[in-house]
């Protein structure tokens, strides 16, 4: 190759910043994300934003084969040429892909897996939220400060919006922390790597997910209000008490069950009709 033209190709393959790209090139974190993931021949990998490869090789060599998500067209060829019909790509946003028909295509269920760009991790995550029944497992790496906001319990400070939602429909724990030294470019902020086990569908008891997603919006709209002036506008419907829950805590004191219980009363035998759903549809979701 010529000077030029390896000057091109290291320019193509540079991180991107509205990629939100920082490449995974550690060996021993990347040694670690496979055992956690332990791929298996046979699998319905589906890897999301694989970069240069440098997982993807490992993903490969588990199972077989993989699919692989990237927007950014000037990684392809690179991709193409070392991974050849081993891997499936597919050129687009990862926020406009069809999951359930991609799981569909490949035969069934899949297994997610990515080192997901920090700028749009929460829509990804949202995204797949309502998938869950065409996915086996999701294993992303993301900023360790959203994977600690994942995994928190109630009554603790990074315990909020996203904490609900995602564990009223996954099992999640935190795999393992990576630091900055581990990517090219070095972001700004640690990682982690979490792993999210959809729960049964006879263990999920959200009845309404619309109206669970935005009764939890409107909970945490104001955090250090009490309950019972978040959910003012629905006290007429709720029974606080049945659920466990006490007007005067926060938002972060009450848990996931006691959340799931307050959506589903407004979902009960008499459906939406007797509710203010504009005052419920109005609050911003996550």
């Amino acid at each position: 190759m010529s000077r030029s033209s390896a000057t091109t190709a290291d320019h193509r393959n540079s991180a991107k910043k509205r990629f939100g790209q920082n490449f995974l090139h550690d060996r021993h974190v990347i040694g670690r994300i496979l055992d956690a993931l332990g791929p298996r021949l046979g699998d319905r990998i589906v890897e999301i934003g694989p970069g240069r490869g440098a997982l993807t090789e490992g993903l490969i060599s588990g199972a077989g084969s993989c699919t692989a998500i990237e927007i950014d067209r000037d990684l392809m060829p690179g991709l193409r040429a070392r991974f050849g019909e081993r891997v499936l790509l597919i050129e687009q946003d990862v926020l406009t892909v069809d999951f359930a028909s991609l799981a569909r295509s490949l035969g069934g269920p899949i297994r997610l897996v990515g080192n997901l760009p920090y700028n749009i991790s929460s829509p990804i995550l949202f995204l797949l939220l309502p998938l869950a029944e065409c996915i086996v497992d999701q294993t992303f790496m993301l900023q360790k400060e959203v994977v600690l906001r994942m995994v928190a319990g109630h009554g603790s400070k990074r315990f909020g919006r996203l904490s609900v939602m995602l564990q009223a429909r996954y099992e999640l724990s935190t795999l393992l922390e990576v630091p900055p030294t581990a990517f090219s470019p070095a972001p700004a902020v640690d990682s982690a790597v979490v792993g999210m086990w959809p729960l049964p569908a006879e263990s999920v008891r959200v009845r309404d997910w619309a109206v669970f997603e935005a009764l939890v919006a409107a909970a945490f709209s104001t955090r250090r209000k009490m309950i019972r002036n978040t959910l003012g506008h629905l006290l007429p419907h709720l029974d606080l008490e049945a659920a466990g829950v006490v007007p005067t805590e926060r938002p972060e004191e009450i848990a996931v069950s006691a959340y799931i219980d307050l959506a589903n009363q407004l979902t009960g035998q008499d459906g939406l009709r007797s509710i203010p759903i504009p005052a419920i549809r109005g609050v911003q979701a996550i």
